[in-house]
């Protein structure tokens, strides 16, 4: 290890001209995006309720009766029968995440000399200095305000809410207010939706130390203060928000911006520091800003920066909800492609690491999306299956979960496998923590009941069929994107019968065993890769950026190298022949994820290089979908750790993988904290002549060891640390 140790935050010595390289803060209801100019600091104020109404038909299509006909045609060999099973509406994205406004902070022009802002990880503060000034802003976790400082020797500003970011509706209803208050002011701006009763409103409550406060409407111009402290929220409504009652209530806040921080970073310090990774970089190169750090992609000293801020992103988006394909920021009113919960690969992506990187916050948020989304699930069952039971959508904005977002070319209302992919990583986190949530086991069973209905036909070998069925968001060469027994829905099918079987023994888990026993095996192709529709006739695409087929690998425990050695072997055959059609971020990270799984490191090396060589990080280490930084997207950002963890350690609840995939490139350094799923915490130490291992389990039982030596048994007792050492490998 090198005498250092690693960096756990960023810098820059420049401003942040675009807001995509702004410095980020959250809490998982409000985000702060902090940019700008030293003498026009901007604060993009956002919140995840902040969704634009208007123009959906949210219900889903009522096709449940269509059902059968369909099914028939399907299986008569009719390779387009279910483009025409819509309702007939075209396309419709779920509602747009959009920003609230921007908090302005105007100094008279002057020099900026000795110019630096920084994001503190472990406390989540974004900090600006320059000579004669300082300023601070976080999102507090404790008391769900944004705080921000701005302080030095007789400060003149001007400060005001500015609703004018990019693409901004002309149609909004702008209102400002600005009353002046005991040793400051109170700063309002309502902006009401175009052709709707519903608006947002954010409120700031200024306390001004020093000098004097006068109004210069829509805000206030300050003079010779000292310091100014602002707390702002943000509330989506029907109706006249009570700003003068929201006044009162930032107003019972205000003690000193230490006592704010205290509270807050007791929390958010709590869960940031339970993972650290450190790769023995450079300590020269650890010193160096972000944006010198991505021009050295092989750096090691990049890769624990990106971990590091990979976790705290990750950790800043989730709470109300988890994360959006934006997390919990933008400034702008286009958000690509609605910046909404992608469920049918994105999201389940960004949250991979939640369970091993010790982030329950993340779960919690995940959790909080499924449960209050369920009654919606379970009128997708009826609306287009007819059956009971739940299913999940492939894209919501956080308040509809009715699938309604399909066409044509993207069938994704017939998508069954979503409860199951989204329910996954609860089940890791109850594995995990030793516990079996009743909520997580409640939805488990509404899965199974919804495939005792709807798994009704059968093929001539008496297997099982899925269909109609679909494997997101790809189609089989020569037909159609609706069809039979993608590879996901019969994994998914299989896990989702077996898992809620565990979750509820007596009657109901042998019929649910029994049903999973009648689904057919996976396919293997002609190229000796597993199919991604196991049906005859349909052969693969494989220049596609989705990797669904292969979710048996990874996250499911399907397909393992030790259990399944055929079809893992088939598995590593479909992952050499995919291709990475648009060079999507998720794409490539999902592909080392798999790779991981399938103790692959040079391949696990080659995707995280399409991903570093690729310009895809913003200045903020925020990232982009595409490369060059093309369109703001936090998938890379977030599922880059989980990567990073699944190349060290993997897990499940009986079984421990040690460096199973660890790249060339990296043949140092040390992991603390990873949690498994056996209910253990680990650190993990490794150099070229061997690796250390502490485990300090929290539950008695004995589990298999895998290392590149091969397999033992371990026998590991709660409350006792059980010490490894691993010779070269």
């Amino acid at each position: 290890m090198t005498d250092s140790t690693p960096v756990h935050g960023t810098w820059e010595p420049h401003p942040a001209a675009r807001w995509e390289d702004g410095f980020l803060s959250g809490n998982g209801h409000h985000g702060a995006l902090v940019f700008g100019d030293p003498n026009d600091e901007r604060v993009v104020v956002t919140h995840h309720t902040l969704v634009r109404p208007g123009g959906r038909d949210p219900r889903p299509p009522q096709l449940a009766a269509g059902l059968p006909a369909l099914q028939d045609r399907l299986l008569g060999g009719d390779t387009t029968a279910a483009e025409t099973f819509t309702d007939g509406r075209p396309l419709q994205w779920v509602k747009p995440f959009h920003p609230a406004f921007q908090v302005r902070l105007r100094r008279p022009s002057s020099e900026s000399p000795d110019y630096r802002r920084d994001v503190d990880f472990a406390t989540g503060v974004v900090s600006t200095t320059c000579a004669g000034w300082a300023g601070r802003v976080f999102v507090s976790r404790a008391d769900d305000v944004i705080v921000q400082q701005v302080s030095g020797p007789g400060l003149t500003l001007d400060i005001d809410l500015d609703h004018r970011l990019p693409g901004a509706p002309a149609g909004l209803g702008v209102g400002h207010g600005a009353v002046l208050a005991p040793d400051g002011a109170l700063l309002s701006l309502r902006a009401r939706y175009p052709d709707s009763d519903l608006a947002c409103t954010g409120v700031t409550l200024l306390a001004v130390t020093g000098g004097t406060t006068t109004l210069v409407p829509p805000g206030v111009h300050i003079e010779r203060a000292r310091s100014v402290l602002l707390l702002t929220r943000v509330h989506r409504h029907t109706g006249e928000l009570d700003v003068v009652g929201e006044g009162r209530a930032l107003r019972d806040l205000l003690t000193g911006y230490d006592e704010l921080l205290d509270r807050h970073a007791a929390l958010h310090r709590t869960a940031y520091e339970r993972v650290t990774l450190d790769l023995a970089a450079d300590p020269a190169e650890r010193a160096l800003p972000g944006s010198e750090l991505l021009k050295r992609p092989r750096s090691a000293a990049l890769l624990e920066r990106l971990f590091a801020a990979g976790r705290y992103h990750l950790l800043s988006a989730s709470g109300l909800f988890p994360p959006r394909l934006t997390g919990l920021w933008t400034g702008d009113w286009n958000t690509a492609w609605s910046g909404a919960f992608t469920n049918d690969a994105n999201l389940n992506l960004q949250t991979a690491s939640a369970a091993a990187a010790a982030l329950p916050e993340v779960t919690e948020a995940h959790a909080s999306l499924i449960h209050r989304q369920l009654p919606d699930w379970r009128d997708n069952a009826r609306a287009v299956f007819g059956t009971r039971g739940a299913v999940a959508p492939a894209h919501t904005d956080g308040e509809s979960g009715h699938s309604y977002h399909f066409s044509r070319e993207y069938p994704l209302h017939l998508w069954t496998a979503g409860a199951d992919w989204l329910l996954k990583p609860l089940v890791d986190h109850d594995e995990t923590h030793g516990t079996r949530d009743p909520r997580t086991a409640a939805a488990l069973a509404e899965v199974a009941v919804f495939y005792e209905d709807f798994l009704s036909r059968t093929d001539e070998h008496g297997h099982l069929v899925v269909v109609p069925s679909y494997s997101p968001e790809n189609r089989p060469a020569g037909a159609s994107w609706g069809t039979l027994n993608a590879a996901m829905d019969l994994s998914a099918a299989r896990h989702a019968l077996l898992t809620a079987a565990a979750y509820h023994p007596g009657p109901d888990a042998d019929r649910w065993r029994a049903l999973a026993d009648r689904l057919p095996p996976h396919r293997i192709n002609a190229d000796g890769a597993l199919a991604e529709w196991a049906w005859p006739g349909l052969e693969d695409s494989y220049d596609h950026r989705h990797l669904s087929h292969l979710y048996g690998v990874w996250p499911l425990d399907e397909i393992t190298p030790y259990d399944t050695p055929d079809l893992a072997a088939a598995a590593h055959r479909a992952l050499e022949l995919r291709g990475a059609e648009n060079d999507s971020a998720h794409g490539h990270l999902h592909h080392a994820l798999i790779a991981a799984r399938l103790r692959d490191g040079d391949r696990v090396a080659r995707a995280l290089g399409q991903v570093l060589d690729g310009d895809f990080f913003h200045a903020s280490l925020m990232s982009a979908h595409y490369p060059n930084r093309h369109v703001y997207n936090a998938d890379a950002a977030h599922t880059l750790p989980a990567v990073l963890i699944e190349m060290l350690v993997q897990s499940t609840p009986d079984r421990l993988v040690l460096l199973p995939a660890l790249p060339a490139e990296y043949p140092a350094g040390a992991l603390h904290g990873v949690r498994t799923r056996f209910g253990a915490e680990l650190d993990l130490t490794w150099t070229r002549d061997g690796a250390a291992v502490v485990i300090r389990p929290g539950r008695t039982q004995r589990v298999e060891l895998r290392t590149s030596s091969g397999a033992k048994s371990l026998h590991l007792v709660a409350g006792e640390d059980h010490v490894l050492t691993l010779r070269a490998w």
